[in-house]
């Protein structure tokens, strides 16, 4: 059997069992949670990295955007929150449309 030791939704358990194959899983203590989220948003963005097409890319873009949602509530927050912060920032300093690269500046 392939050992996995990752974070997975939480409807995984349900579909597999639903192919009639046997698992194992086990719920993580707070702060195993925040490291595997972590992890998983490492992954999600490596996959996002190396996509090949953009169906692909927004896909992995949506599971970020989940872990994210995830990762806001172990903040005592919410992806609400989150995008109120978003709004913020690209009022003060803008978005990155423009494309603008910085190549050099004076200290």
């Amino acid at each position: 059997m392939p050992v996995y030791h990752k974070l997975v939704r939480d409807q995984i358990p349900e579909i597999i069992d639903g192919k009639g194959k046997t698992f194992h899983t086990c719920i993580l203590n707070e702060s195993e949670y925040i490291g595997s989220l972590r992890d998983k948003l490492e992954e999600e963005l490596n996959e996002y990295l190396t996509a090949e097409s953009d169906k692909e890319a927004l896909g992995e873009l949506a599971d970020l955007l989940e872990l994210i949602d995830a990762a806001s509530k172990t903040h005592g927050s919410s992806l609400k929150q989150v995008e109120k912060i978003r709004r913020e920032k690209f009022e003060q300093r803008g978005g990155f449309d423009g494309r603008v690269f910085l190549v050099e500046a004076e200290d």
